[in-house]
């Protein structure tokens, strides 16, 4: 009883003295297991705490939970708060463009990574702040931080499971139903997506109404296509070829459209959204959908009778491609140059950053199985090591590695939209995305546009 007594004075008085020490702003905190490990160094998180908030404005789905949760415990340690503004992903660039050109940019904002991208649509050496000399910039992984730097200075930082690509989640068990394999070339795929339709189940659940998704049937087979026309990818960077004249992507865009055709993507596909997939997959009515390899952990979430186990992966076979394709960017948080508070918000990336951190972020992160980071506990499934283990061969995604193709994934969604209704040809989406690969390499002054 003693013992009791004096360890709840020894609590009291503990309570006492961090009452008396604490900033104005507190939130309250209760540590466990599945907490953010705190830091307790000054070099993270100062040595006194400020009453600051950091305005952050980000594109949908590019913030998770669990980042929101260390933002409150980073608050708690500094007295710096994160107010994060999430916009609309169909809306956030227009947004973001406003404020950069009118000078009243967020302490932090995010972006996509890609160096045309943080060159032309965020005229990165302008409006951000150069973070080449931060610590974690040594552990993060190399060919992410390639595609955040100009001219040898690193302007932003990716922290995302860059080996989470975007495959074919599909069901087992429909597939072991109707005598199914998983499909190695495109005509394969369309014959088993027929069975599939024929027994009375919509092959494909593909969101189209959010703007981006369904371009990812186009973009990341592009290994196969530099495979197919070699060197594709740097004449391309070369304006030595265009795509007006690739015989592989023409033939893609000929075969996403036949699918369209062929009513495989079921009969909302321009009406359905991505933040649905999960639910949509867990119904059981849909056999596939392109998506990222934490899909199946989400349909069990919401259908337990579903298990994460029943679902296996493929990557795109358009133009038969068999790579496993690789993107090493990802959503990306810049800190504003014209911001009141960029030490600060150096801060919070450098809190982000910490391995502790990291590693909570991926472990309460149902989407990441892995992270951009040296020194962290990856969480493959069975099936995503059995992916990578059907295939060896991979290679970046044309939209990393081709110049001027990420900044306008937009509008080659909206052109592929007109090529399902008809209002344009393949020829024509790919005639389109020459024009504006054009017009982005001369205002860049790109040597290879100014000959």
């Amino acid at each position: 009883m003693k013992r009791f007594i004096a360890m709840c004075t020894a609590i009291m008085l503990i309570a006492i003295m961090v009452t008396a020490c604490g900033s104005k702003k507190e939130t309250e905190s209760s540590p466990s297991a599945s907490q953010p490990n705190a830091s307790e160094t000054a070099a993270s998180s100062g040595a006194a705490k400020k009453d600051i908030t950091l305005t952050y404005i980000a594109s949908q789905d590019w913030i998770k939970d669990a980042e929101m949760e260390l933002a409150k415990k980073f608050e708690e340690q500094t007295g710096i708060h994160i107010d994060y503004q999430i916009i609309p992903s169909d809306q956030y660039f227009n947004v973001l463009k406003t404020k950069l050109n009118s000078g009243e940019g967020p302490d932090l904002f995010g972006g996509q990574s890609g160096k045309s991208e943080i060159s032309l649509n965020y005229n990165a050496e302008k409006n951000a702040v150069d973070l080449s000399d931060q610590e974690w910039v040594k552990r993060e992984d190399p060919l992410s931080i390639d595609q955040l730097s100009l001219n040898g200075k690193v302007y932003a930082q990716t922290i995302w499971d860059t080996s989470n690509s975007y495959v074919l989640v599909y069901n087992k068990k429909i597939f072991a139903e109707q005598g199914i394999n998983v499909p190695t070339t495109y005509a394969e795929f369309k014959e088993a997506a027929l069975k599939i339709q024929k027994a009375g189940i919509t092959p494909i659940y593909e969101p189209v109404a959010d703007g981006w998704h369904h371009v990812l049937w186009f973009a990341e087979p592009g290994p196969q296509y530099d495979k197919l026309q070699p060197n594709l990818y740097n004449d391309l960077n070369a304006n030595k070829v265009n795509f007006e004249t690739s015989a592989p992507m023409a033939a893609s865009l000929t075969q996403l459209k036949e699918l369209y055709d062929l009513g495989l993507f079921g009969d909302n596909t321009l009406s359905d959204t991505f933040a649905d997939t999960a639910n949509q997959m867990a119904t059981g009515k849909y056999a596939m959908s392109v998506m990222t390899q934490d899909l199946p952990q989400q349909i069990e979430k919401i259908n337990p009778e579903l298990k994460a186990t029943e679902f296996g992966f493929f990557v795109i076979p358009l133009a038969d491609n068999q790579f496993y394709y690789v993107n090493p960017g990802g959503p990306s948080k810049f800190v504003y140059s014209g911001g009141k508070h960029i030490e600060e918000a150096k801060q919070y990336l450098s809190f982000l950053a910490e391995p502790e951190n990291l590693q909570y972020l991926m472990d309460n992160t149902a989407t990441f199985s892995n992270l951009n980071f040296t020194g962290l506990k990856d969480k493959y499934t069975d099936e995503q090591k059995k992916l990578h283990e059907t295939y060896p061969v991979k290679g970046t995604d044309i939209q990393d590695y081709v110049n001027y193709v990420n900044p306008q994934w937009m509008d080659m969604g909206k052109d592929i939209v007109g090529m399902f209704g008809g209002a344009a040809k393949p020829v024509d989406v790919l005639k389109s995305i020459d024009k504006r690969r054009s017009d982005m390499a001369k205002i860049a002054k790109d040597e290879g546009w100014n000959k």
